[in-house]
């Protein structure tokens, strides 16, 4: 990956639906080129697919929270594999140091989220939890 290929995934960052012609003429190059890129930059994987955002309350009100789990010994394969299935967890990423993942969770109410926590923590192989509720969003 060269600087153009970064500077064309910083574009697609701020708008994936940014016409190719548009690229081309932000990037300086022919719309073969970005194209050509483009259909690289799929095929080897590091362009998994294309998103949308939403403003943070453009959904119905959820509970949103972090959890840091502490992971038994050798588990963690494990513990990442339960987690994946759970529909509560939005996203999930390895960390170093204290924590060994970090699972982003949402739910509907109050209720459901005690639920959640009380699953998660006794899946077989998670050691200890942290969790925090998100407040509010400065920063997408």
């Amino acid at each position: 990956m060269d600087d153009t290929d970064r500077e064309l995934i910083s574009l697609l960052r701020d708008d994936a639906r940014t016409a190719v012609v548009t690229l081309a003429k932000q990037l300086g190059v022919a719309r073969a080129t970005v194209q050509n890129r483009l259909a690289r930059l799929e095929k080897d994987g590091t362009i998994l697919g294309y998103t949308l955002r939403l403003r943070p309350n453009a959904e119905s009100p959820r509970i949103r929270a972090l959890m840091t789990v502490a992971v038994e010994g050798n588990r963690a394969t494990e513990v990442l594999h339960a987690l994946r299935g759970h529909p509560n967890v939005y996203s999930l990423h390895t960390t170093n140091g204290r924590w060994d993942i970090v699972a982003e969770l949402r739910a509907d109410t109050l209720e459901t989220f005690d639920q959640v926590l009380n699953a998660i923590r006794r899946i077989s192989g998670i050691a200890t939890t942290e969790t925090s509720i998100l407040l509010s969003t400065h920063k997408l």
